[in-house]
């Protein structure tokens, strides 16, 4: 196995793929992946299936079979095949971490990212379709994402929180899962096989706040891994708090952090800053395989590159502030931002669909 994926998998990074296709699947390559580079989870979003349906012929015969049935019903057979059978080969992972890894997240619609009702009726159609013990439902971390999230954790439903951004967003985050727990135990009902993770988007902070400071400046590629910091650093103020303590004794698993959108946008950056500088226990990143290739390859371990950065995390943003960039306002945009590329990859995804019915 690559030395670098295996020391942060033992640092308490659980390693996790970035894509899914069906070509992935049947050609054996997530197979060797998990065999041989330490992957114990996946996470698909609607760019990653619009670009394995749209440009891949194997799910040509599945789409006209089922031609006569909506566009979002063929949509949903598709992917929920492949999350499926993804959550077949992680198996052996998920039995032995005790449910923690051999995950593999499939998203709601992100046409409903604004409505929390939507949200909560197709995570529990996701959930029922895909029957199995190992998917996590990804729901966005909107305002109105946020009851969805307590709502499908009191339902007994593993959940992804996706596109956070800002670490007040993420102490959101934290509240809806904890209150869904909370729920569901003054229903008088089990917790402990529910699991969730919690997406901190990284890689795009750094390309709008690099864009907003001048080419010379020190702190340019300096606030992403700043801003991660301060979400673990919330993390652990919630992991130590008597909420959790009283839910953790009657069951209750965390919601770790989970690293996204660690593929380097710049080339000039080290295409492992955002894995091999966000190492700490009881996390998950999730790579694109470009960049868990640059991990195996070229990774440096450096042993936890998260808690003794707190402080000087905390001093970058500090200096930031002072030359005037609003990060609130930045993440912000950069959340209505997302949610609208993946509303746009889900009308690509329509359209690959469509067309395979209009060449039959």
């Amino acid at each position: 196995m690559s030395k670098p994926l295996a020391q942060i998998s033992q640092a308490g990074v659980a390693v996790w793929l970035d894509d899914l296709s069906r070509d992935r699947i049947n050609n054996g390559s997530l197979k060797k992946l998990i065999a041989e580079d330490n992957v114990v989870g996946v996470t698909t979003n609607p760019s990653i299936f619009a670009v394995s349906i749209g440009k891949s012929d194997l799910y040509e015969n599945d789409i006209l079979q089922n031609k006569v049935k909506s566009i979002e019903d063929i949509i949903t057979k598709l992917t929920t095949d492949d999350v499926r059978n993804a959550c077949d080969l992680f198996q052996t992972a998920f039995k032995s971490s005790d449910g923690v890894d051999g995950r593999v997240s499939i998203e709601v619609d992100p046409r409903f990212a604004r409505d929390t009702l939507a949200t909560v009726k197709q995570g529990k159609q996701l959930w029922e379709i895909i029957d199995r013990s190992n998917p996590l439902i990804k729901v966005p971390a909107t305002v109105e994402g946020l009851p969805a999230i307590t709502e499908l954790i009191a339902n007994g439903i593993s959940v992804n929180v996706t596109l956070i951004f800002s670490v007040n967003r993420y102490k959101q985050v934290l509240n809806a899962f904890a209150s869904g727990l909370e729920k569901r135990l003054s229903a008088a009902k089990e917790i402990n096989e529910i699991h969730s993770v919690a997406s901190f988007f990284v890689s795009r902070i750094d390309t709008e706040i690099d864009k907003q400071l001048p080419a010379n400046s020190d702190l340019r590629g300096l606030a992403a891994i700043a801003n991660a910091v301060m979400a673990y650093e919330a993390f652990l103020t919630f992991e130590k708090s008597d909420r959790w303590r009283r839910i953790e004794a009657r069951g209750g698993k965390l919601q770790r952090p989970l690293w996204a959108s660690t593929g380097v946008k710049d080339p000039a950056y080290d295409s492992t800053r955002y894995v091999m500088q966000l190492v700490a226990r009881n996390t998950v990143n999730t790579m694109p395989e470009a960049t868990l290739n640059a991990v195996k390859s070229s990774g440096v371990f450096m042993g936890d590159t998260i808690t003794p950065n707190i402080s000087i995390s905390k001093n970058y943003l500090a200096k930031l502030a002072l030359a005037r960039i609003d990060l609130e306002k930045i993440t912000n945009a950069l959340e209505v931002d997302g949610v609208a590329k993946f509303e746009v990859a889900w009308i690509d995804l329509m359209n690959s669909v469509k067309s395979v019915i209009a060449r039959s």
